[in-house]
């Protein structure tokens, strides 16, 4: 979608009612590094959040605050990290600087750069496109938009390869058996119509039932679930469906989700099933985003090259008072599940990157307006024996763990952040860019620690740092902002 000026043509007027779902969202806050040294979080790949917010302002009115998760909107956008050298399937890039919403603050990033693979390498594909063709598909931007954007993935289709497409709707069913035929795939998917209620359970089983029955060892097994999230009948409670994609994804196929339409959009239902699905999120709010997901990044979005991949940043308490992890609210992992293989999270896919974000408060800084409180001097602990490291100029230690695709066992592997922070102004161009989206974010959800910036400063950042920016995703940023900064002052 690219953001035209407000004109009262771009809203959707509809009789329906607006039963959009949101799961919400509570903030980060600023964590003591003295009481809590580490920080633990899954990666989240999903992009959704940019584009259904996107969706949002273009048709004249702001997102609503839990409809922002700041780490989509940050990692919507491509950045230009260092491959991997070595034999892990990813490299780490950081980088330190000022913090453009406080003068006394920092900002780290950390990037994650998966593995790029080359068209000719991309193994055997099994996809089932599995696709709601329920009453609630029938508007425009839902099942005609779906049927054009999965036409757009059957352009690279090769002998290899096959395509499947199961329908549900009051019942689900098999409308194209497995098959590299482009023509049958097009006139399958043209024949589609939307009506009846939406038995999401029931389709989900039949998808994955096919999935596996073409399963192709060493290769890209995924279900793509097209859908507006509504599923009223049959298994529809998201503890009953989470309990089913949990377990599908044993059998080795992974699940992309893509959410369409407005008005009736179940983002929490969405993001749940790609979380638990081994798979991601995004939101196609038109032909560029499906070509975007489809084509332009299929490699990232099919390909997955590691699954399960967690952080944990141990902070130098000699360097860094406090913390806040900018996003990945509902990412964030018990110190203890870093280690425990059984525990899911998320995964990267070929050429996929992955930002994080880190506020720090460097020690000798004025605290945080509303720090986490702290707690009491325990009594009965002795004092930590000092690591001779906390002298020297590391601000952190990076440790990843992460699973191939085909494994239940983790590997580690660790990066050291040294204190050398820059002025904002010699920061990369990337890094500018990425902090200007996240500033966007927060001060639409109405983040009291970005009270020093407004949409001026943001607009003012980001077009500082816009790179080559190829398919003029960073310039419809600056016109997302512009709108947004209407609406604002409008309200």
């Amino acid at each position: 979608m690219r953001l035209a000026p407000p004109s009262p043509t771009m809203h959707h007027f509809t009789d329906e009612p607006n039963t959009e779902n949101y799961a919400h969202v509570a903030e980060s806050r600023f964590i003591n590094v003295a009481e809590e040294p580490l920080s633990t979080f899954s990666v989240d790949v999903d992009t959704a959040s940019y584009s259904n917010s996107r969706r949002f302002i273009a048709d004249g009115s702001l997102p609503p605050a839990d409809a922002i998760r700041v780490e989509e909107w940050v990692n919507y956008f491509r950045y230009d990290y260092q491959q991997p050298t070595s034999d892990a399937p990813f490299a780490v890039n950081s980088e330190v600087s000022a913090c453009p919403w406080n003068d006394a603050h920092r900002i780290v990033r950390i990037g994650v750069k998966g593995r790029e693979i080359a068209a000719k390498e991309i193994p055997a594909r099994n996809l089932v496109f599995l696709m709601d063709v329920s009453g609630s598909m029938m508007s425009p931007d839902k099942l005609p938009l779906v049927k054009r954007g999965l036409s757009l993935l059957t352009d690279s289709i090769r002998p290899q390869d096959s395509i499947s497409i199961v329908v549900y709707a009051g019942n689900s069913g098999m409308v194209l058996p497995p098959t590299s035929d482009r023509t049958k795939i097009l006139s399958a998917l043209e024949r589609l119509e939307a009506g009846g209620s939406t038995n999401g359970g029931a389709g989900i089983q039949l998808a994955y039932s096919v999935a596996q029955e073409q399963f192709r060892k060493n290769g890209i097994n995924r279900v793509i679930l097209a859908t507006d999230g509504d599923f009223n009948v049959g298994t529809t409670s998201e503890g009953e469906l989470q309990r089913l994609i949990e377990d599908k994804r044993k059998t080795g196929v992974f699940l992309t989700v893509l959410g369409f339409g407005t008005g009736n959009i179940k983002d929490s239902t969405m993001e749940l099933l790609a979380d638990k699905g081994n798979g991601n999120y995004a939101y196609v709010d038109s032909l560029a985003e499906a070509r975007k997901v489809l084509v332009r990044e299929a490699g990232s979005t099919l390909v997955t090259i590691a699954k399960d991949v967690k952080l944990q940043v141990e902070f130098n308490p000699k360097r860094v008072a406090s913390y806040k992890l900018i996003g990945y609210e509902n990412r964030v992992l018990a110190k203890q599940d870093f280690n425990d293989d059984k525990k899911d999270a998320g995964e990267i896919g070929a050429g996929h990157s992955v930002t994080a974000l880190y506020e720090i408060v460097p020690r000798g800084a004025a605290a945080p307006a509303a720090p986490t409180p702290a707690v009491d001097p325990l009594k009965y602990q002795d004092k930590p024996a000092a690591n001779a490291a906390a002298d020297t100029a590391e601000l952190m230690t990076v440790n990843i763990r992460y699973k191939a695709p085909s494994s239940d066992t983790s590997t580690k592997f660790s990066v050291v952040v040294r204190d050398a922070v820059t002025s904002l102004d010699r920061a990369s161009t990337d890094f500018r860019f990425g902090v200007a989206v996240a500033n966007a974010a927060l001060l639409l959800r109405g983040s009291p620690d970005v009270k020093q910036s407004d949409f001026g400063s943001v607009r003012a950042l980001a077009a500082g740092s816009l790179g080559s920016d190829l398919h003029g995703d960073r310039r419809e940023f600056l016109a997302l902002v512009d709108r947004a900064a209407q609406l604002k002052k409008a309200r």
